[in-house]
């Protein structure tokens, strides 16, 4: 999908998507976004939040979950938490680099 909105962007820079915040909510949409970070090696990580995907399904259940963040975004009170940042020393070059987690 983000392949297919970044074609049509540069095809026609004027172009509006008025419904991809529709297609965001969409709950089939949620679900897969959980299912691949479900599948991805960082699943066993805590979030910023302090969960991992086994704690959400553990203590949450995914379909809560997911209903309570649809509900968020709808209704506008969601607001993402900030990124982890570290920053990342280059031994060779003994300069830094922030990285985002």
């Amino acid at each position: 999908m983000q392949a297919k909105l970044h074609r049509w962007a540069v095809a026609d820079p004027g172009r509006r998507f008025d419904d991809l915040f529709n297609f965001v909510c969409d709950p089939a949409t949620l679900i897969v976004a959980f299912d691949w970070v479900a599948g991805n090696q960082g699943a066993c990580t805590p979030g910023i939040d302090g969960l991992t995907v086994a704690d959400v399904a553990e203590q949450v259940g995914v379909p809560g979950f997911l209903d309570d963040l649809r509900a968020a975004l709808k209704d506008g009170s969601f607001r993402p938490l900030p990124v982890r940042e570290r920053k990342i020393i280059c031994q060779s070059m003994g300069d830094g680099n922030d990285l985002a987690l």
